[in-house]
């Protein structure tokens, strides 16, 4: 096999991020789209272009038309629908947040390894140059030593009926926006944090659309984030070190409009460096071509993923109970 087809599981709006990249590689095609409604899923494949629709998730997971799904579902469905498509023998991209609970979290990656096929998180801004480039400075000491990062991403939701505030489908502001500068801490430090506490603003729905953590990890060094659906876009995440900090604009979203960091040194003038200009999602497409095709691991590991969702269930466990919580080791 030189190519993996694609299937895309759901008609969801950020399925349109993907395509493009499937598309701009040599090593991939997207052959099917499935939905619970067939005529909805033969719409969508005439828009789009594609060559295959089915009528139901399981039909095309079944058909052997596919070697890899995306999976764009709401939190609450990743579980089932990885499983489900592991089971069948197909690879699975899976949108964030990976899962909503740390037992789903480990049937999925038991089922990844017992059936032999690739497993992956879906956060895109971690495969980019600009993210990888940041943590080159990280790792080169450039900086110092680290002690507090800080990150945020903020946006409105235009109307109460959006899935993403429906607690029974794993809605919050933390699980769709504040698991970003989540990562990227984790990211930063190389681990999970030891101790979390959270605070958070419920609104008439009961999720939480404000959300502010506080994150600890070893050596005294020191992660605050926050999140929310309730003000206008805003993102950014800030390195802070002995011997400088990075500040970087755009970090999760759309880096062509903001082509570069900014480094300000402990002393002198601050320097912009320069990123790249490659399409946002196009590094997590060729990451699972790689994995599937030459047998190389994911860039992103199930470790890393298992531990951003035991940081995010430890944050949500302290903002209900007003307590901080200790991250145990797993």
């Amino acid at each position: 096999m030189d190519t993996v087809r694609w299937g895309l599981l759901s008609t969801a709006a950020i399925n349109s991020r993907l395509i493009t990249p499937i598309r701009l590689s040599k090593r991939g095609v997207l052959a099917a789209v499935a939905s619970r409604d067939e005529a909805k899923a033969k719409s969508y494949a005439q828009t789009w272009e594609i060559p295959l629709a089915f009528g139901s998730y399981q039909s095309m997971l079944d058909s052997g038309q596919i070697d890899a799904v995306y999976i764009s579902l709401p939190n609450h469905l990743h579980a089932e629908w990885t499983i489900r498509a592991l089971n069948a023998g197909v690879h699975v991209l899976c949108e964030k947040p990976f899962a909503i609970t740390l037992n789903e979290v480990d049937r999925m990656i038991a089922a990844s390894q017992r059936s032999g096929r690739v497993l992956a998180e879906a956060f895109m801004y971690r495969h980019h140059p600009q993210t990888k480039l940041v943590g080159e400075w990280v790792k080169s000491g450039r900086l110092g030593e680290i002690s507090a990062v800080r990150g945020v991403f903020n946006f409105a939701i235009s109307g109460r009926d959006d899935i993403r505030l429906a607690p029974a489908m794993g809605g919050g502001s933390l699980w769709d926006v504040g698991c970003y500068p989540l990562s990227f801490a984790q990211y930063v430090y190389g681990e999970a944090p030891q101790d979390v506490f959270g605070m958070q603003w419920t609104g008439d729905t009961g999720v939480d659309e404000t959300f502010a953590g506080q994150m600890q990890y070893t050596g005294d060094r020191m992660a605050q984030i926050t999140c929310a659906f309730r003000t206008p876009f805003y993102t950014q995440f800030e390195i802070i070190g002995t011997l400088g900090r990075i500040v970087v604009e755009r970090p999760f979203t759309n880096q062509q409009d903001s082509p570069f960091f900014t480094v300000y040194p402990k002393e002198g003038q601050p320097n912009k460096i320069l990123v790249p200009l490659v399409e946002l999602y196009q590094g997590e497409v060729e990451d699972m071509h790689a994995a599937i095709l030459d047998g190389a691991k994911p860039y992103l590991t199930l470790q890393e993923t298992r531990n951003h969702v035991r940081t995010l269930l430890a944050l949500y466990e302290s903002a209900a109970s007003g307590e901080a919580v200790k991250l145990l080791n797993g």
